[in-house]
């Protein structure tokens, strides 16, 4: 396979497409799914951390909703991402790939704290680097996780790997007539509230000048596949 035009890259997953066909939790097949694909991007000899969201097992911003603290719930929906940070780690270890979770909150006997030099260390030497608890502070996103550990990371593009193919008009599962587009700008996003990530995850995308390629998780091998500039897939760039 031709080697992809990035050096370092982040993937993005939410926690929703860690379910599978499931309701909720972990589907162990669809973990295998992203690892294979993982395994083929460092097999290409790209540096490639991760994000990954806990919306699968618990959601801050719906635990407020009910009546919790938000700043409580935000940090229940801290520690869903980093069980899914460990699950994803046995999934790539088991695949052959070497992994390290690095943690924004301290769990010292579970996984590593975030140190960024020793993030950078550990993929210039071909592990894979989930980073997990989000920023490790209430109100932000793991989308603006993702956007501020690619840009400190100063890797060349963010994947962010969704339930569909792209970035729509409107949710083209409840929508049919929804327009699909191939590129967009920051400004685009934000102006139509397209919900490909939030606010703050564009505008730091958009400082760092870091390009945000949106795919479909679920397809085999689409992670590889995206980065050769195959498959579909929606490109938000600055111009």
């Amino acid at each position: 396979m031709s080697r992809p035009p990035y050096k370092r890259v982040l993937l993005k997953v939410s926690g929703e497409a860690l379910m599978g066909t499931r309701d909720y939790g972990l589907d162990t097949a669809m973990l295998r799914t992203i690892a294979e694909d993982v395994r083929g991007a460092v097999a290409l000899g790209l540096e490639v951390c991760m994000v990954i969201g806990g919306g699968n097992i618990f959601r801050g911003i719906a635990g407020a909703a009910s009546g919790m603290d938000r700043v409580q719930a935000d940090g229940m929906g801290m520690l869903a991402t980093v069980m899914n940070a460990l699950a994803m780690q046995s999934a790539l270890e088991k695949a052959g790939v070497v992994t390290r979770v690095q943690s924004a909150i301290p769990l010292a006997s579970l996984c590593e704290p975030f140190i960024r030099r020793r993030a950078i260390r550990h993929m210039e030497k071909g592990r894979v680097v989930i980073f997990a608890a989000g920023t490790g502070n209430p109100f932000f996103t793991t989308d603006t996780a993702a956007a501020l550990r690619a840009a400190e990371m100063s890797c060349d593009a963010l994947f962010k790997g969704t339930q569909v193919d792209g970035v729509y008009s409107a949710d083209p599962r409840k929508n049919p007539n929804a327009e699909r587009y191939e590129t967009l700008t920051y400004l685009d996003v934000l102006s139509r509230d397209l919900g490909v990530m939030d606010a703050a995850a564009i505008s730091l995308a958009r400082e760092n000048k870091l390009p945000i390629i949106v795919f479909n998780i679920h397809e085999p091998d689409a992670f590889t596949a995206v980065m050769r500039g195959e498959g579909r897939f929606t490109t938000v760039v600055e111009h």
